[in-house]
């Protein structure tokens, strides 16, 4: 029996994970499953996922720059990834395409698995694109006291704001936008999840925001992520990147695709061996 395929979609790939991780995966579940990865061109993302469909594939992680455009693609979306407006998981049932994103609840699995729980605390979201719209949502569903979405143009996150202010309401947290020189406060919490990172910019907000001992999150890994990461440390702040994001997040997108869900521990400390040995 051959086993089930399923990829990442993304421009740039090649640099992903993602195949790695899931392979870990199918070894500790013993589901057969193959995972690769898939460059499409930057006006060929839809071409992409037909071929990978018609050459037997299940499902798929999407990853930038396609994840709205998965949205729109898919025939059917899970309510968190209607809320982000975008998708970072497909699955292929006959003609049926199904969107769901697993961002948030990656992010959130990995802020618990650093000993932080989110309730009743104060949150610090910078940015306000696709990586902050998937990660809001589960954000406010572990009931922050104050969460701020800190944005270089304020009304990118009002829109934010106003499009999860059920959300925020049924979970009693506040919520407001600001731009990126009137935050307000300090927090225990800092996330950033602009591209900041990549771009090799400087880190998008002073260090009074970071409460003592609080903790600052890039949602970047690697060499992208060090100057964020000493940004916290010079503040005294608890530094973390977004490697356990990347491996949460993998892990419910293998529940959304074969039902169970994998023990993330050994894989995430496996990734970071390997990445610290250069591989």
């Amino acid at each position: 029996m051959s086993d089930d395929r399923y990829c990442v979609i993304g421009n740039p790939v090649e640099h992903s994970r993602s195949p790695w991780i899931h392979a870990r995966f199918a070894e500790q579940t013993g589901e057969r499953v193959a995972y690769g990865k898939r460059l499409a061109p930057v006006d060929g993302f839809p071409a992409t996922v037909r071929q990978f469909r018609a050459e037997g594939g299940r499902g798929c992680n999407v990853t930038v720059p396609f994840k709205f455009e998965a949205a729109a693609l898919a025939g059917a979306l899970s309510a968190r990834a209607q809320l982000a407006g975008a998708c970072n998981t497909l699955v292929f049932d006959g003609e049926r395409v199904f969107g769901d994103n697993t961002d948030g609840a990656g992010l959130a699995g990995d802020i618990r698995a650093a000993g932080v729980e989110l309730a009743g605390r104060d949150l610090l979201l910078v940015g306000a694109g696709g990586a902050a719209a998937g990660v809001l949502g589960p954000l406010l569903d572990a009931r922050p006291r104050r969460l701020v979405i800190a944005n270089r143009t304020q009304g990118k996150a009002q829109l934010l704001v106003d499009s999860h202010a059920a959300v925020a309401q049924a979970n009693g947290a506040q919520l407001v936008a600001c731009g990126l020189d009137a935050i307000a406060g300090a927090f225990d919490v800092v996330v950033n999840a602009t591209a900041s990172s990549l771009g090799g910019g400087p880190v998008p907000v002073p260090g009074r925001v970071l409460r003592p001992g609080a903790l600052a999150y890039d949602m970047m890994y690697g060499p992208a992520a060090q100057p964020f990461l000493d940004w916290a440390r010079a503040h005294g702040a608890a530094p973390r990147d977004g490697l356990g994001m990347l491996v949460e997040q993998a892990a419910e997108s293998f529940l959304v695709w074969r039902g169970v869900r994998p023990d993330t521990a050994p894989v995430l400390a496996g990734l970071r061996a390997l990445l610290a040995a250069g591989g």
